[in-house]
């Protein structure tokens, strides 16, 4: 893919579209960290100060497709919730139903999940301070969303909800890094099970760890 120089701004919106479609199909093939502004440049087509013109830093680039994964999630997240918990059901019940579908959306979006792990530790690390404000005030829509939703099917959440949220997502960061295990580990596993703390899948990880949290939040009767 070659371009021209950009002389509009839907020519500038389409060569930043582009740069973020181009990022997508890269973290599809590898992990965040191997994702580099030097090959990112050669697969749109643009020499990398050129890149630079749109995206300061290859990490500001990652933000902006962590809060573009965000919202695919939410809008998918309002559609799962809504067809998955019946409101009749005892708050336990639908607390469950809650700890389920997150698990299981968000296992279905390692992307996702690789890239809230690396938020901290790598991503917000080299941006400037408007790219980063931008980001937070992003990420705090973000988590206003999620914790809506919750409310709307466990309102006995009340004030937890939101710290809820934020550790559901810190769960699924966090879990991303080790499941599934690498060749070695696997190899180390499959000769003495007794050394696998972890479950195997992404999903499973998340459905016990979900589950666990789910259950501490929800009031005692």
């Amino acid at each position: 893919m070659t371009f021209q120089r950009a002389r509009s701004e839907e020519q500038r919106e389409i060569r930043r579209r582009a740069i973020l479609d181009t990022a997508t199909a890269m973290l599809d093939e590898m992990p965040v960290a191997e994702v580099s502004l030097n090959e990112l440049s050669r697969r749109v087509g643009l020499a990398k100060s050129n890149v630079l013109r749109y995206f300061e830093t290859r990490e500001a680039v990652l933000l902006e497709l962590l809060n573009r994964f965000v919202q695919e999630w939410l809008a998918a997240l309002k559609d799962e919730l809504a067809t998955g918990i019946d409101r009749r059901d005892s708050p336990a019940e639908r607390a469950g139903r809650l700890a389920e579908i997150l698990s299981r959306s968000l296992a279905d979006r390692p992307v996702l999940c690789n890239l809230f792990g690396a938020q901290g530790s790598v991503l917000e690390q080299n941006v400037s301070i408007e790219v980063a404000t931008r980001h937070k005030r992003t990420s705090l829509e973000g988590l206003a969303t999620a914790t809506d939703l919750v409310l709307q099917h466990v309102p006995e959440f009340g004030d937890g909800a939101q710290a809820y949220c934020l550790q559901v997502l810190v769960l699924a960061g966090a879990l991303s890094a080790y499941v599934p295990p690498p060749p070695s580990i696997l190899a180390v596993y499959q000769a003495d099970p007794s050394l696998a703390t972890v479950p195997g899948t992404l999903h499973d990880a998340l459905r016990l760890s979900v589950s666990m949290t789910t259950m501490g939040v929800l009031p005692r009767t």
